[in-house]
């Protein structure tokens, strides 16, 4: 089957995959050849996929995935190769974004931390699931 993440800026990825994984906003779960159609709004997470005996990692920041006829088509604002992630500066930013969250003074500012340290939970679960 066939997996292409789309961003608003590029084509993140475009190949043929054997499994895909990823995380919608009503939890986790799998594709394989030959699944069913599914429309599913994705969350702030990981993407995984599997050809054969190699397994990759991509961050998904929110949007769209749609799975028809063997095709899976992800459309979402941010999408980054796990092996492309400065492994360092996601951690520096989940530990600022932390202490932020922590010293925040409406639940506006709240949410915005919110977002920002489980982008950078992502980033690092990309990361280490690629390597």
């Amino acid at each position: 089957m066939n997996l292409k993440i789309i961003t608003q800026e590029k084509v993140v990825f475009d190949s043929d995959v054997d499994e895909i994984y990823t995380k919608g906003v009503d939890g986790e779960f799998g594709i394989l050849k030959g699944h069913i159609s599914v429309m599913s709004a994705l969350d702030i997470g990981v993407t995984r996929i599997k050809k054969g005996d190699v397994s990759r990692a991509f961050t998904t920041m929110g949007g769209l995935l749609q799975f028809k006829d063997d095709e899976c088509l992800i459309l979402t604002t941010l999408a980054e190769p796990g092996d492309e992630i400065d492994e360092m500066r996601a951690r520096e930013s989940l530990e600022r974004n932390r202490k932020l969250l922590m010293n925040s003074k409406s639940k506006m500012e709240a949410k915005k931390f919110e977002a920002s340290v489980a982008r950078a939970k992502a980033r690092l679960k990309a990361k280490l699931n690629d390597e």
